[in-house]
């Protein structure tokens, strides 16, 4: 199992957990996806070591973080990313921002109250609340609940477990894998999970009616080329609206990648080079 040093910050009440690394004046911080932790970028974070200070952490209710009571939304995950960088990164730090997936809603929520302290935003297959595919996502979120209620049960033992997260198994490093399998594949995560995929249904058609403001900096969009059996149409309007969605931006670009969903697991080198290039844009002068 992997044994990376970290420490628990308070924000907003929460405890999380955080893991720091590297080296430089420049900050890159990531979010992760729906059901994941700081763990998930295991495979970017020694490939950019060199060229920043990392900063990778566990939403409340995952990994090492403490236990979420409550529903969280969103928003409320936004203001502890907010408020982690707050408490963490220098304010006159350049700042690059990664996230995965449902972690794009977080992430673009968020770069509203950064503002110019924000100098990059990064997005690797993101949820884009404009797809009608996500018309019915409440639908969709309630048989989830349903067959994740028995996975939750499910998970308790460690076979079934390892059944249950095949698809990280088999994308993921062996040792990231197995701290995945300890931290998050477990009733409790699991459990965190479920009230994920609630806050997700929740804010879609709150983002549709009124979405976060556009992000001001460079921002890069990639998406997944390389749908799951079954979801080539469904991956082609995804992407379609990431794409409309980056094209709105004053500075943005969208690119597509020979990945499955987990980008920053089957494409790190890729991941890493575009956090290169937005930090390579980067001014000399601090952010004000």
């Amino acid at each position: 199992m992997r044994r990376t040093t970290g420490r628990t910050v308070t924000v907003n009440g929460r405890s999380l957990y955080v893991e720091e690394s590297g080296r430089g004046t420049q900050w890159v911080v990531f979010e992760a996806g729906q059901g994941l932790g700081r763990t998930c970028w295991d495979p970017v974070v020694p490939l950019l070591a060199d060229r920043a200070r990392l900063l990778a952490y566990d939403r409340a209710g995952f990994g090492r973080s403490d236990r979420a009571t409550g529903q969280l939304g969103i928003d409320d995950m936004a203001a502890d990313l907010v408020a982690l960088v707050d408490a963490l990164v220098p304010g006159s730090a350049p700042l690059v921002l990664v996230a995965h997936s449902m972690g794009g809603l977080v992430a673009r929520r968020a770069a509203e109250s950064l503002g110019p302290r924000l100098r990059g935003l990064l997005l690797l297959d993101p949820t884009p609340e404009s797809a009608p595919v996500y018309d019915t996502f409440d639908q969709t979120a309630r048989k989830v609940d349903r067959a994740l209620g028995v996975t939750q049960a499910l998970v308790r033992f460690r076979p079934l477990a390892r059944m249950a997260s095949g698809n990280i198994r088999r994308v993921f490093p062996a040792d990231t894998y197995a701290t995945m399998l300890a931290e998050d594949f477990v009733p409790a995560g699991i459990a965190q999970t479920r009230k994920e995929f609630k806050a997700v249904a929740a804010a879609i058609p709150q983002l549709s009616a009124a979405p976060p403001a556009l992000p001001t900096c460079p921002t890069v969009l990639l998406s997944a080329s390389r749908p799951g059996k079954g979801r080539q149409q469904q991956q082609a309007v995804i992407a379609e609206h990431q794409r409309r969605w980056v094209e709105t931006l004053p500075d943005g670009r969208f690119g597509e990648v020979d990945s499955g969903h987990f980008l920053q697991a089957e494409q790190p080198g890729i991941v890493a080079d575009e956090v290169g290039h937005l930090l390579d844009r980067v001014p000399d002068r601090p952010a004000r």
